[in-house]
């Protein structure tokens, strides 16, 4: 591969997808264009869920995964919808009615005790594997981390103690105090105003989703895709600047 070729990769951001791991010192940004001071995670960057479907496989046997699927798909469709028509509920409720959508899709019944237990499971998820070292590597190099996520205060908190992640986030905004969801533009901007940001160069927006990532890249952050799913990129018209499958690739695309 010649010079120009790599450079004509690098620059439609084919390159990062093709070298996977390879592509953090490649990535469409230059390291040397970011300023990072603050790192702003979605929370499933950092909390594994998979638990939560090992439930819904638990208690609904032959039919968990159709279940699953339909719950976190309405999970973000009812985020949206909420928003479209004016109608906000918190991501709690949401996921509640989502749950509620899903089960009587698949024509079984939640009990109470079930709808409960599956709803708690999103108050006790636990940290990806690497994830712990490398939010106390990032902390250590000085950044600020902050969680900017769709969750409700309640549940950041309570997956922060599950997790044993205290002490490493030096801010947990949610969505719910602007009764809005990523991806409307003030989602992002919360995290802009509370750290007092003048350059959206000074943040770095880690994203799990696709969409999510789509929305901060549009917003302007500087923004590297958690695609521990390894899906393709959304074709919404804008691309993250580098894609790794754990955090430890991001702490590589920091170096």
């Amino acid at each position: 591969m010649n010079r120009r070729m790599l450079l004509g990769l690098a620059a439609s951001g084919v390159l990062v997808e093709i070298l996977g791991p390879m592509a953090d010192a490649l990535s469409t940004r230059s390291v040397t264009d970011l300023q990072a001071k603050v790192l702003f995670f979605d929370g499933f960057t950092v909390w594994d869920p998979r638990p939560v479907s090992t439930l819904v496989q638990e208690f609904f046997p032959g039919k968990g995964a159709a279940i699953s699927a339909a719950w976190r798909s309405r999970q973000f469709e009812y985020n949206w919808l909420r928003i479209a028509m004016g109608k906000y509920a918190d991501f709690w409720q949401v996921t509640q009615d989502a749950l509620t959508f899903a089960v009587a899709q698949e024509h079984v019944e939640l009990s109470a005790e079930k709808r409960d237990r599956l709803m708690n499971a999103f108050l006790q998820l636990k940290a990806w594997p690497d994830a712990k070292e490398a939010l106390k590597t990032l902390k250590q190099r000085g950044l600020k981390l902050a969680f900017l996520s769709n969750l409700t205060p309640k549940m950041l908190e309570a997956n922060i103690d599950s997790a044993g992640l205290q002490n490493l986030f030096d801010d947990l905004l949610s969505t719910d105090a602007l009764q809005t969801y990523k991806p409307d533009p003030r989602a992002y901007q919360m995290g802009m105003d509370r750290f007092k940001l003048r350059d959206k160069r000074e943040a770095v927006f880690v994203a799990f989703g696709g969409w999510d990532a789509a929305g901060a890249k549009s917003f302007g952050y500087p923004t590297f895709w958690n695609n521990r799913l390894k899906l393709p990129v959304e074709e919404l018209g804008v691309r993250p600047d580098a894609i790794g499958d754990d955090l430890l690739a991001l702490v590589k695309f920091l170096s």
